[in-house]
């Protein structure tokens, strides 16, 4: 890259917590946010109370908020986090949220009263829009940049972040604040996972979500939700929490909606890229996409010891603890490398057997993709 990118804030609200401070705490220990879910029939990872708490009291500040999706709320809570650590007060910035199923909630609602009578609420057009998610945040922050939402399935959040880093890098704009938001656990959406034969039935012992065990028999993929959002700044600053190195991303043909080669070439493409000049060996650790489907895990892990066919970096991935936000999952990932560099501490997948950890962690490799092969890697530095 021609100029380092600095991390100058980064907020997370998932089933961990509302801030990275308590996401970090939770890691701390090898408990599942996963939980049997009797109104889905389904596992699920939700908010914590006090997260659901949170988002009540954000819908009551404003009139209008009570009419907007809950992933337009899960965005501007976790953004307004964001920008305050960052110490961003005058609104020259550009924002860019993503999300892979947008205002699911509310469109199923408005979907259901035009079955039952023919009729939809009248704010049912704007507050299901994509474009709704990154208007709002803007509104709620009063910034002056360019607002974009965006949906590339579950590597959504890492492309967000792949469109910062380049409106950054061209000069375009100083600030860029990027990330992804996902609300989407409703009927609806888990009979689609379970048409697609994705998610578990039931739990193989303490984690359902048996994601980066590579032996597993059956698919184990469980949805989860919140959001992820990072301040970008060009260039070094003092208060960087950590700096984006190298971005890369990579496509496949595609063979049918969801395919994804056996050797992970997307994955191989972006990993590449993210690498650029930098010798593998250097990379001390990557936070795997991983979503905890035979398939998906297997086929990263191929394009893994294709690109470090010498020596692994360590490898771990936070679905087995809360689930996959989707969209909203790839911002979570990189939340969570930016904590083990501030840390220096390896969080690994607890029924998993790690290698020695390293004296220090210098640089963390950070991957997604969605449906269709379509792979993100982002190399985080120190």
């Amino acid at each position: 890259m021609k100029t380092p990118i600095a991390i100058t804030g980064i907020a997370t609200l998932s089933p961990l917590g509302i801030n990275p401070e308590e996401h970090w705490k939770s890691y701390q220990n090898i408990t599942s946010a996963i939980r049997e879910d009797e109104e889905l029939d389904s596992f699920s990872a939700r908010l914590t109370p006090e997260g659901l708490a949170g988002i009540e009291e954000l819908r009551e500040e404003n009139p209008h908020y009570k009419r907007l999706d809950s992933v337009v709320l899960y965005g501007i809570f976790a953004a307004r986090q964001a920008v305050q650590q960052a110490g961003w007060t005058d609104g020259n910035f550009g924002i860019n949220i993503g999300s892979s199923r947008g205002a699911t909630q509310l469109f199923e609602s408005s979907y259901k009263s035009f079955a039952a009578r023919g009729i939809v609420p009248t704010q049912a057009s704007p507050s299901t829009t994509l474009g709704n998610i990154s208007s709002w945040l803007s509104n709620d922050l009063q910034s002056n940049g360019p607002d974009i939402s965006h949906s590339i399935t579950c590597s959504t959040a890492l492309h967000a972040l792949l469109n910062g880093v380049a409106w950054l890098q061209s000069g375009m704009a100083d600030k860029f604040l990027v990330g992804g938001t996902e609300a989407a656990l409703t009927p609806f959406t888990i009979a689609q996972i379970k048409a697609l034969k994705l998610t578990p039935k039931e739990a193989a012992g303490l984690y359902p979500c048996q994601a980066l065990n590579l032996f597993k028999k059956k698919n184990t993929m469980i949805l989860g939700e919140g959001a992820g959002i990072a301040c970008l700044e060009r260039g070094e600053k003092e208060n960087a929490l950590a700096y984006i190195t190298g971005v890369g991303y990579g496509t496949e043909i595609l063979e049918h909606a969801v395919s994804l080669s056996a050797t992970g070439d997307c994955f191989q493409k972006s990993i590449k890229m993210a690498l650029g000049d930098l010798d593998p060996s250097e990379v001390d650790a990557i936070v795997m996409h991983a979503p905890g489907t035979i398939t998906g895990d297997l086929s990263e892990m191929e394009a893994v010891k294709a690109i470090f066919p010498d020596n692994l970096p360590l490898l771990t991935t936070n679905k087995w603890k809360i689930g996959h936000t989707f969209g909203a999952s790839g911002l979570l990932s990189l939340a969570l490398a930016v904590q083990m560099l501030q840390h220096q501490q390896f969080i690994g997948v607890p029924y998993l057997k790690d290698k020695t950890a390293p004296k220090k962690l210098d640089k963390i490799l950070v991957n997604a993709v969605g449906f269709g092969g379509n792979a993100v890697s982002i190399l985080l530095s120190k």
